[in-house]
């Protein structure tokens, strides 16, 4: 598809520094506005320097420049996904408009730069340097002006707000190459009926990449399909907050209706789960995050964790209709899932 790139990041597959340069490298092309919000930004030198020179830069050429960013989460919840890094002072610091957006009850999870209301960057990857080496992840870029016209939309919400709720009111027709926009938590509930919709009609193939599987509708129909055993189904999961998440729900009771759902998806259908180590200050965050769905021919890449939480949450999905983007991120998804055991539940 013509103005659409994306790059895979795999566990150990890549120097940090390669991620840096390709964000300042799309930053550098500004010319007139940036529009950034972001879940968690921690760079430490060298990486920090080679972003922050590239903002400042443009600040100098007189882009006019807006950075939105996540300053909390609930700390009586599982960190399912894992709270941020973000030090605000390094935010803070820059000398254009900053807004923090608090994150409680729901995040702030956005990944994504808006560029000259004519591209976007965006995808599942933070900027912290364990995003960019330890971890599974996706960026995709989109030259459009009609798919920027929908994150500024979305942005704007959020900067005239700062309320994660009051967001993601954005329409889903489709732009450009047939191209559909999805922000939660204005849209959530739609785009998890579209997301099940893709799967439950995909007549060849599904892959799966997601952190966590909760989301109902999702849940339910991946279940239907793994027992089917009609479609080629397959994926892959962080097993260490897919056990996080079962016992949450255990001990809650109130989801617990959803465990046979995700153990009948992960069992009869060949899933892997990548062990990672668990959340705590100062631990190495190298977890499977990728959130990535390949259904037939078509993709659905973004912030969005398959989980009922991202619903609520503020999150951005493409949905894009490319066979050749479906078979290379198809083939990713196989080559992340091979480098782990089937996953133990």
């Amino acid at each position: 598809m013509d103005g659409v790139e994306v790059r895979t990041l795999t566990d150990g597959g890549q120097p940090a520094e390669d991620t840096a340069h390709a964000l300042a490298d799309f930053v550098d092309a500004a010319e007139k506005t940036l529009e950034v919000a972001i879940y968690d930004l921690n760079l430490p030198s060298p990486l920090g320097t080679i972003v922050r020179d590239a903002f400042h830069a443009a600040n100098d050429r007189g882009v006019a420049i807006r950075l939105a960013y996540n300053v909390d989460w609930r700390k009586d919840m599982p960190p399912v996904p894992p709270p941020p890094q973000t030090v605000p002072e390094f935010v803070e610091a820059f000398p254009f408009p900053t807004a923090p957006i608090p994150g409680v009850p729901d995040l702030m999870h956005h990944k994504y730069v808006v560029r000259d209301s004519a591209a976007v960057w965006s995808g599942s990857t933070n900027w912290t340097h364990d995003s960019w080496t330890r971890e599974e992840n996706v960026i995709v870029t989109v030259d459009s002006a009609t798919v920027a016209a929908r994150y500024l939309e979305d942005f704007e919400q959020l900067w005239a707000t700062r309320t994660v709720s009051h967001s993601g009111k954005v329409d889903t027709a489709p732009v450009d190459h047939g191209v559909r926009t999805w922000f939660c938590p204005g849209r959530g509930e739609k785009l998890a009926h579209r997301i099940a919709k893709a799967i439950g009609s995909a007549q060849h193939r599904i892959r799966i990449a997601s952190p966590v599987i909760s989301n109902g509708p999702i849940l339910g129909t991946l279940a239907q399909v793994a027992s089917d055993g009609k479609v080629d189904l397959a994926g892959v999961v962080d097993a260490t907050q897919i056990a996080e998440v079962l016992q949450q729900w255990h001990e809650n009771g109130t989801a617990d209706w959803k465990s046979p759902l995700l153990r009948a998806t992960l069992t009869r259908a060949p899933f892997s789960g990548k062990v990672t180590t668990p959340y705590a200050p100062g631990s190495v965050h190298d977890y499977m995050h990728a959130k990535v769905t390949v259904a037939d021919d078509t993709v659905f890449v973004g912030s969005f964790n398959l989980s009922h939480s991202g619903e609520m949450n503020a999150e951005n999905v493409l949905e894009l209709a490319d066979p050749e983007l479906a078979d290379r991120l198809a083939t990713f998804i196989d080559g992340v899932r091979a480098r782990y055991p089937a996953v133990n539940v």
